[in-house]
């Protein structure tokens, strides 16, 4: 924050300055251009106002001598120099208003008296007209009358006057506000002027004190950053274009210089017992130079004098210097010798591990293979035992004892559990190994689909005459996900069906289905019972393979269908698990992955 605002004190500082002299020589200008301007047209308006006053002046004794030419030659001297001398009175009449007119144009109220004395004077030109050529006694003195009674300009020419000189008075008592004005500006001026010098001064001797403060702070500054550099742990070393070396820090000296002499100035290939000496490196650094290429995470392998070999990792860049017109390098070194060892560790891991996931696949691929082959081949022999035991039991009729057809249905029974369970390793085999076709599953859709199967399930048992068994669903709004609809659908199958299966004993069996999104934001999704349950302590076993906690005659089934469930939310990036209490419900669990809705696609 401080080095910002000295920055812009430093970059404002020249144009103040240069503001504070313009003003200081600009305001004593432009005070006497003010001064010298208001006494101009001070002195305009006066002799204006003259002029208007002369002319008035002129005009009022041109119109007396009109009046004087046309009284004498009505008294009866109406001669021909007389006749001359009147008209030529009359003629200057005319022009001398529309003189005055011009001159009092700035003026309205002088205007509307100039139109009254204009018509006025127009009438006395008349009756002066009518005097010279003659009258009687008593015409004669009705036009005298008119001159000095309804025709008379006296007092216009007087109220004319008198507004002029008041716009005058007027005039001169702004143009005297103005100069008082002018003079108080004047004295702020010289006051501001004083004022701004003493802030050049000032302003002065803070960039001084800041050129001064500025130098301090710069070899602060260069200090520390020759401090941090030697710091640093990672070599640095700085080239000319002959690599000669202009500077280094501390740890470039302690891996490459001599103890007891200073490597300024020397060679790079001259340095280090000959690790620098490779024509590679130097052929690198010279492009760097010459062709401003940058050196970005070269290795280079050197070698101690004592046969130590190193892995260096190089970056060099071209740099300029405010002190050199010619460009130096820049680089750093990085002893990277331990980290490669571990890298080719990590990779040897990588092959062993890649040897051993390829034996793994191919153990999981004949497991596949034996268990899809095993199903398909036990099929023959379990249709052939249902068949003949059927056929046996047709064959004997009415001959078959009681001991008989318990043994033909043990058989039957016995044929008929192989099948499903065979079903079912089929189902579980091709849950692993096809391929998934991730799309935008609907699961309230999909619960809803399985609750009507295994209802209609139930009404069929019914009417075959196994016991009612009421089921209250509690289900949940529950969200669309990305996964494969036919395995999602199995998962649905097996945890709703064993719901049902194992809450047969509860009357009414309340089945409840949740999902909410974890602080993570998983989508987690329960299904909990009011059952029998199990036992905790058995609870590892129940989504392994055959395994059962409940005896097979109990409760119907093949102990596949967990095994399923598990599969099929592993293969989708998420996790499964069980809790309970004997005769109090279960509650069953799976957690899916957060996923795009928007992308689908096959996955292996």
């Amino acid at each position: 924050m401080q080095d910002r605002v000295t920055t812009s004190y430093v970059r404002w500082r020249l144009p103040l300055l240069v503001s504070a002299v313009i003003l200081i020589l600009l305001v004593p200008f432009l005070l006497s251009r003010q001064w010298s301007a208001n006494s101009l047209v001070a002195e305009r308006w006066v002799r204006h106002t003259l002029e208007v006053e002369a002319a008035t002046h002129g005009l009022e004794a041109l119109v007396r001598e009109v009046d004087s030419l046309g009284m004498v030659m009505g008294e009866g001297g109406a001669s021909a120099p007389l006749r001359q001398r009147l008209e030529t009175a009359i003629a200057r009449v005319d022009p001398q208003v529309q003189h005055l007119a011009v001159l009092s144009r700035d003026n309205p109220e002088q205007q509307v008296l100039i139109g009254r004395m204009q018509v006025l004077i127009q009438r006395r030109v008349e009756v002066a007209r009518r005097l010279a050529m003659g009258a009687t006694p008593l015409q004669r003195q009705e036009l005298v009358d008119g001159l000095y009674g309804k025709y008379q300009v006296r007092d216009l020419f007087e109220a004319f006057l008198a507004n002029e000189r008041g716009m005058l008075a007027e005039r001169s008592a702004y143009a005297e506000q103005q100069r008082r004005r002018v003079r108080w500006l004047g004295a702020v001026a010289v006051l501001g002027q004083l004022t701004l010098m003493g802030g050049v001064f000032y302003l002065l001797y803070r960039m001084e004190l800041r050129r001064t403060d500025s130098e301090a702070e710069l070899r602060q500054a260069s200090a520390r950053a020759l401090a941090v550099v030697h710091t640093v742990r990672e070599p640095i070393v700085l080239l000319d274009r002959q690599l000669r070396v202009l500077m280094y820090n501390t740890a470039f000296a302690e891996l490459y210089a001599d103890e007891g002499h200073d490597e300024l100035h020397e060679r790079l290939d001259g340095i280090g017992h000959g690790a620098w000496r490779d024509p590679v490196i130097r052929q690198r650094l010279t492009e760097v130079l010459a062709r401003g290429r940058e050196l970005w995470d070269f290795e280079h392998v050197q070698r101690t004098p004592d046969g130590v070999t190193r892995t260096m990792l190089l970056n060099a860049r071209r740099m300029q210097l405010p002190d050199l017109d010619d460009d130096v390098a820049l680089m750093t070194v990085s002893d990277i010798s331990a980290q490669k060892a571990a890298q080719n560790r990590i990779a040897e891991l990588n092959r062993q591990l890649e040897g051993k996931i390829a034996q793994v696949t191919e153990v999981n691929r004949e497991l596949e293979a034996f268990s899809y082959s095993v199903s398909h081949d036990l099929r023959a022999p379990l249709r052939h035992v249902a068949g003949f035991a059927d056929k046996l039991a047709r064959h004997l009729g009415d001959g078959l004892d009681e001991k008989g057809a318990h043994y033909l249905e043990v058989i039957d029974g016995s044929a008929s559990r192989m099948s499903a369970l065979i079903d079912d390793l089929l189902v579980y085999s091709r849950l692993g190994r096809n391929a998934m076709k991730l799309q935008a599953v609907d699961m309230q859709s999909l619960v809803q689909e399985t609750r009507a199967m295994l209802d209609a399930n139930r009404q069929i048992d019914v009417e075959e005459g196994a016991a009612a068994h009421r089921v209250e669903w509690r289900i949940a709004p529950l969200p669309v996900v990305v996964a494969d609809e036919n395995m999602m659908r199995q998962v649905w199958l097996n945890l709703l069906g064993n719901a049902v299966k194992y809450s047969a004993r509860s009357e009414p069996a309340v089945i409840e289905v949740d999902c909410v999104t974890t602080r993570e934001g998983e989508l987690h999704f329960s299904v909990r019972d009011n059952g029998v349950g199990f036992d905790m302590a058995y609870a590892g076993k129940l989504f392994g393979v055959f395994q059962r906690l409940h005896k097979a005659s109990d409760y119907p089934g093949t102990g596949i269908g967990l095994a399923s469930v598990r599969r099929v939310v592993a293969r989708h990036g998420g996790r499964v698990w069980a809790e309970s209490v004997p005769e109090q419900g279960a509650t069953f669990h799976f957690v899916l992955p957060v996923q795009d809705t928007t992308s689908t696609g096959a996955r292996e």
